[in-house]
């Protein structure tokens, strides 16, 4: 591809050099520098790409782009940009043919509910046969391919690759977590999504080599309707208006109602959709919810996941696929259904008490877990956890209390120790729950610890493996082993003759 091509749209302070190279490859990884590459200097928070430049003329790179030229250019064409990484977005997007044109995009952003509203949406439209790639925290689904995920919202080269292979792939849809790590470092520049997604908005990602402040947070969380073709907001967020200023698309938003029967302005409000009727649902060890909208779609549904945020979560994918014409019926089998790994993942080990895995590694998500659950009014609340190694004391401190007072019985275990003893991280959690008076163990070989709490389950209790979530190891001095819960789990049940179907 000529350079020419390639440098199409992206926004250009100077070229230097009148030369028109084909170009071999489109590299923003030093390591991969070859003869005849467009080369990106990419500034990161540990290495910045500027200092590869006499590496890439040694290599014969064709051209580069950066933010400073520096005096020996070799025979290179050098591009200078005001930013390179959103310059890397433009470019990619060229290289790879601008697959998103050929897409329906999905972007969703928000605190909480990206993932579980990211794989909902998946769910209705492929059963609508509308076969759809996902890029989120868990995986990367491109449609012949599972990738585990390192980041929320990959670099931007990454993003146009997997766009790349879904249409090779023959999908019609991508839909993609959107963070604000990824809004601020251009990671999503270079195309236009078809549908920008806002969940909601909580202080988080707020420190040293993320937000400066909840500010700049929600600043980046806004760039995304600035990139959009149609937002859709959830309108009890009260950050939902702040969000919507400055938007550069056309609106539509979900809300939850309290009421019997919904009003004729209600059922004529084709921009937005309306949720009321909440019922918890409690069946056979399935804790999930029912309800029934209006407005932009009339349903009776029910979603096979617990809690107020799931009826948010499913508002989101509903939103989202009325846009797709989706039939009703694909739309309610999708929802009784879904699955996420690791996000109130239920493990359907026995019809009398509940287990379930959740990715909730801190004290708001294990309290705001815990809170949720003792809506079903269940027997107990059995909560299985530890926290990890290397890290700040004062979440430990803080789970052990938010546990301590909200379980009925606690399991403290390990979670990744990583360079410390299991038991002085153990030691740690237990601060916090002496503070509580709640009844706990300390187990800390997390296979003996999930035993346990089979091995000792009542019935109507309610048993959370909170912390792993998705993944599939444990880190212990320094070496990654494989440890994925649901086999431990289906390990236990062997060796006690159960039979599970997971």
């Amino acid at each position: 591809m000529k350079l020419s091509e390639i440098l199409e749209e992206v926004n250009k302070e100077q070229v230097i050099g009148n030369a028109d190279p084909d170009i071999t490859a489109l590299v923003y990884d030093s390591r991969k520098l070859e003869q005849g590459c467009l080369f990106v200097c990419v500034k990161g928070v540990k290495f910045d790409g500027h200092s590869a430049i006499p590496e890439a003329l040694e290599k014969k790179a064709a051209a580069i782009i950066c933010e400073e030229v520096p005096e020996e250019k070799g025979e290179a064409v050098f591009i200078k940009v005001k930013d390179s990484r959103r310059a890397l977005g433009f470019a990619a997007a060229a290289w790879f043919g601008h697959p998103a044109k050929k897409l329906k995009t999905v972007g969703i952003t928000g605190t909480k509910g990206k993932t579980t509203s990211s794989y909902m949406v998946k769910d209705i439209l492929e059963n609508a046969g509308i076969k759809t790639g996902l890029i989120g925290t868990i995986e990367i689904d491109t449609g012949s391919r599972l990738i585990p995920a390192l980041n929320t919202t990959p670099e931007s080269y990454l993003v146009q690759e997997y766009f790349a292979e879904m249409v090779e792939n023959g999908c019609q849809a991508a839909v993609m977590e959107v963070s604000s790590q990824g809004l601020m470092l251009s990671r999503v520049a270079g195309f236009e999504f078809d549908y920008g997604i806002f969940t909601n908005l909580s202080p988080d990602h707020i420190g040293k080599n993320e937000h400066k402040d909840f500010d700049d947070y929600m600043h980046c969380k806004k760039l995304l309707f600035k990139q959009c073709r149609t937002g859709i907001f959830n309108l009890d967020d009260p950050y939902a208006p702040e969000m919507m200023e400055g938007a550069l698309c056309a609106v539509e938003g979900f809300c939850v109602k309290n009421y019997s029967d919904p009003g004729i302005s209600e059922q004529a409000d084709t921009h937005k959709l309306t949720a009321y009727h909440i019922n918890l649902v409690n069946s056979d060890g399935m804790l999930g919810v029912s309800f029934r909208t209006c407005g932009m779609m009339e349903l009776d549904a029910e979603v096979c996941l617990p809690g107020m945020f799931s009826v948010y979560n499913a508002l989101t994918a509903i939103t989202i696929c009325s846009n797709f014409g989706v039939k009703k019926d694909d739309v309610l089998k999708a929802l009784k259904n879904v699955k996420v790994k690791g996000r109130i993942e239920r493990l359907p080990v026995s019809k009398d008490y509940t287990l379930m895995i959740d990715y909730a590694h801190n004290a708001m998500a294990l309290e705001s877990l815990l809170k949720t659950l003792r809506e079903y009014e269940p027997g107990r609340i059995v909560t299985l956890f530890g926290c990890g190694g290397n890290r700040s004391k004062e979440r430990r401190f803080e789970m052990g209390e938010v546990s301590g007072r909200l379980s009925d019985m606690t399991i403290i275990t390990s979670d990744n120790p990583r360079d410390e003893d299991p038991m002085d991280i153990i030691k740690d959690i237990e601060v916090g729950m002496k503070k509580t008076g709640g009844e706990y163990v300390t187990i800390p070989d997390r296979k003996d610890a999930i035993a346990y709490a089979i091995d000792n389950a009542r019935k109507d209790d309610v048993i959370v493996l909170a912390g792993k979530g998705h993944e599939d190891y444990q880190v212990i001095k320094g070496v990654k082993h494989h440890m994925d819960e649901r086999e431990l789990v289906r390990d236990i049940c062997a060796e006690r003759g159960m039979k599970v179907s997971f």
